[in-house]
């Protein structure tokens, strides 16, 4: 005879409809619905793709604080930036082999760091992800009123149009939104390449008239380069790093062999960001570039590149459009964190539901109710959100590389001190870039996540208890003893007679040892007389259950029903006993209009008041009544 035990996560009955069934056809199905290494870079790498388009100009604005001489150090610092990419990607390859589950920094904290250190890196990656999402949107909508003006006082309603189709598209499941943006990725990757190689060709700017007529942004009077200025342009630059943990936290929605495919997105993101970056970086120092307000470095690259053609317009384009999309890296990767963080009891279960098209539903509707709450609260400006961005995710990454450091010293497989001085190494540049972050823009608002990072951390802990308390009241993970038969009292509550209340009253035999049928009553002649005309009417049908009159002085109806079936649990506490209440069910949505909502006012006053258990038995409302 086999035993099965119960665990606390998740509840049977967390597992709704919504999952399909667990049969050979349903696997074949879901792994449809998983991505490839191509569709995987296509959906988890937008973030980090588009992040080329602010990372150098965020390293060259600081630097002009310097003046020309500043902005000399672009290249190293950029090679500094890369290698730490490079860091990371031999870091998270090791993730993904390691924790196939998914979960980035969070798995890893969790297992070698303790629980307090894994929630944090779940608070700084679930802060990242949003704030990626309100970032990405807004600056996408800024590109294109940068291009027509008249559409900025709409920016809000822009931003979040772009921001339900985004939450549209992946809706309909992780694949189908690396199939939508699989084009617009290629593009922009295409053009940034093209640009880097048509640049290198040239030694001079074919034109400069993007820039012609702004005011310089470089600094003026300073002569000295700073070790303080440097490691700010680093940390600045760094921003260009955000997303390259999306592949390791979303292993499980790639098509198997998962790990392997995701090391390969991994591996292919972390070459052509790296190259991207390092060829843009090339070009501002072969074409002697200035920093200039209201033009981005970018579109400067791409007019000295192409000229200011067709071309030029095409990168712009391209640009906008990956940087609105690249909202879609957090919806590939925050929705399977939430259901991670649900199964280990720190989040509602629900968000450890799958749809039919394996995409954590719950979660990407509770991201986008929570970005778009953030595109309205900012005003649709990036300035606003720009100084609370990237902060998270480097608290995200010192943790993961840490635990990676104690994940070989733990393990010693072979090679695991070059691998372990790789992560903390790693630590060390990523938790200085956290410090360095944090100090420069707190006053600009970092302040905000320093704050929401802990309040975030109590709230998983606080469901994490309610969890522990449900489960111990329900014993999960013993053996309960065997069941057992009691005796059954059923409650109808009724208002009439009717087909309805004759097939309540039949479900209620069914059920019950005892059926008591209840019906509310008050004092006034109108209602006294339709209680009296109920009593004659009861009387002459007979059902053989007894109507038991609730008089009371109130206009209320639940309130009665409840005190009534608390006097019979306490008259009968070995009883079980059950309130059954006949509703029905129109033939159209719009019918339910006409409904008296008797049936929901009292499930609620019984189901808050008394342990009896609430079953709602519903009668359908056929379109053309049988005769």
């Amino acid at each position: 005879m086999a035993v099965h035990t119960a665990h606390p996560t998740p509840d049977a009955e967390d597992r709704g409809p919504e999952e399909p069934p667990d049969t050979a056809a349903g696997e074949t199905a879901g792994e449809r619905h998983r991505l490839t290494a191509l569709q995987g870079l296509a959906a988890l790498s937008l973030d980090a793709m588009a992040s080329v388009a602010y990372g150098p100009e965020a390293i060259v604005l600081v630097l002009a604080a310097a003046g020309a001489q500043g902005l000399g150090f672009t290249l190293p610092v950029t090679l500094a930036i890369a290698a730490l990419l490079a860091v990371l990607v031999a870091s998270y390859r090791q993730v993904v082999a390691a924790f196939p589950d998914g979960g980035g920094a969070y798995a890893v904290a969790r297992r070698h760091l303790g629980r307090r250190a894994s929630l944090v890196a779940a608070g700084s990656l679930v802060l990242d992800y949003v704030l990626n999402v309100a970032v990405s949107v807004t600056a996408g909508v800024a590109a294109l009123t940068s291009a027509f003006p008249t559409l900025y006082a709409d920016r809000v309603w822009l931003c979040l149009a772009v921001l339900v189709l985004v939450t549209a598209v992946n809706l309909r499941g992780i694949v189908g939104s690396a199939k939508a943006f699989l084009v617009p990725t290629a593009v922009f990757v295409g053009s940034v390449l093209a640009m880097i190689v048509a640049g290198l060709l040239r030694d001079t700017p074919v034109s400069t008239a993007s820039a012609a007529g702004h005011p310089s942004a470089l600094g003026e009077g300073a002569t000295a380069v700073g070790a303080l200025l440097l490691l700010k342009a680093f940390a600045a630059g760094c921003s260009a790093l955000t997303g390259v943990e999306a592949v390791a936290n979303a292993v499980p929605s790639f098509r198997a062999p998962a790990a392997r495919r995701a090391q390969r997105t991994e591996v292919a993101l972390g070459a052509l960001l790296g190259t991207m970056l390092i060829g843009l970086s090339v070009l501002i120092g072969r074409f002697q570039l200035r920093p200039v307000e209201g033009v981005t470095v970018l579109a400067q690259l791409a007019d000295a590149s192409f000229g200011h053609n067709a071309v030029f317009y095409v990168v712009q384009f391209a640009t906008m459009v990956l940087l609105a999309l690249a909202a879609n890296t957090s919806f590939g990767g925050l929705p399977v964190l939430m259901g991670l963080l649900a199964r280990d009891n720190h989040l509602p279960h629900v968000f450890a539901l799958k749809a039919d098209r394996q995409v954590h539903r719950h979660g990407v509707l509770a991201l986008a109710v929570v970005s778009g709450a953030l595109l309205v609260l900012s005003g649709g400006d990036t300035n606003t959100l720009v100084p609370l961005f990237a902060i998270g995710v480097f608290v995200g990454f010192t943790l993961c590389q840490a635990g990676m450091v104690r994940h070989w010293s733990t393990g010693r497989p072979a090679g695991w001190r070059a691998k372990a001085a790789l992560n903390g190494f790693g630590a060390l540049t990523t938790g200085i870039a956290a410090v360095v972050v944090t100090a420069t823009k707190f006053t600009e608002g970092a302040w905000l996540i320093v704050l929401a990072l802990p309040l975030l951390v109590v709230a998983f802990e606080r469901v994490h208890r309610a969890y522990d308390r449900i489960g111990a009241c329900l014993e999960l993970g013993r053996i309960p003893g065997p069941p057992r038969r009691v005796r059954s009292l059923v409650v109808v509550p009724v208002s009439g007679i009717s087909r309805l209340t004759c097939q309540a009253l039949t479900a209620a035999r069914s059920l019950g040892d005892e059926v008591r049928a209840v019906t509310v009553t008050y004092a006034d002649p109108e209602d006294r007389r339709a209680a009296e005309a109920l009593r004659r009417d009861w009387d002459l049908w007979d059902p053989g259950v007894e109507l038991v009159e609730l008089p009371t002085v109130a206009r209320s109806l639940g309130r009665p029903v409840r005190d009534h079936v608390r006097e019979l649990t306490a008259a009968h506490p070995d009883a079980q006993v059950t309130v059954l209440i006949p509703e029905t069910e129109p033939a159209r949505l719009w019918q339910r209009l006409l409904q008296n909502q008797r049936g929901p006012v009292v499930a609620h006053a019984v189901r808050r008041g008394t342990d009896a258990a609430v079953c709602r038995l519903r009668f359908r409302i056929t379109a053309r009544p049988s005769a």
